[in-house]
């Protein structure tokens, strides 16, 4: 049984930061991609970027580039998403997912991810 739980959510004031972490089992964690998705209330979940199989390449969304880094230890079976910067729009579940496979084109779409974590909140106040 594949699960894949994140923590490190929480409450967080503007401009500060926090490490979110996603712990993976039941699958064979190399062998995937993992992504960081969002979902702000009221909002879609939203792709926030993805980290390739030994961590050599990283794409972001363009609203989270320069401030966010997603970061792997596949030692760990866990991926890392390192936030930096925090504004109120930052606001939201986070969730990570993972796919055996990546292509660009699909990178940032749900529907191509086949495993989710069930998400930890974080609240940026300003």
């Amino acid at each position: 049984q594949v699960q894949l739980v994140e923590s490190g959510g929480g409450f967080v004031q503007a401009g500060g930061s926090l490490r979110l972490s996603c712990v993976a089992s039941g699958l064979p964690f190399s062998n995937y991609v993992m992504g960081w998705f969002r979902q702000a209330p009221g909002k879609e979940r939203e792709f926030v970027g993805v980290i390739t199989w030994t961590g050599g390449n990283t794409y972001y969304a363009d609203s989270v580039k320069g401030r966010f880094t997603i970061s792997r230890d596949n030692a760990k079976n866990t991926v890392y998403l390192q936030m930096n910067s925090l504004n109120s729009e930052d606001t939201a579940d986070y969730y990570c997912a993972a796919r055996s496979v990546l292509t660009l084109v699909t990178m940032m779409r749900r529907s191509s991810y086949a495993y989710w974590g069930q998400g930890t909140q974080v609240t940026v106040s300003s």
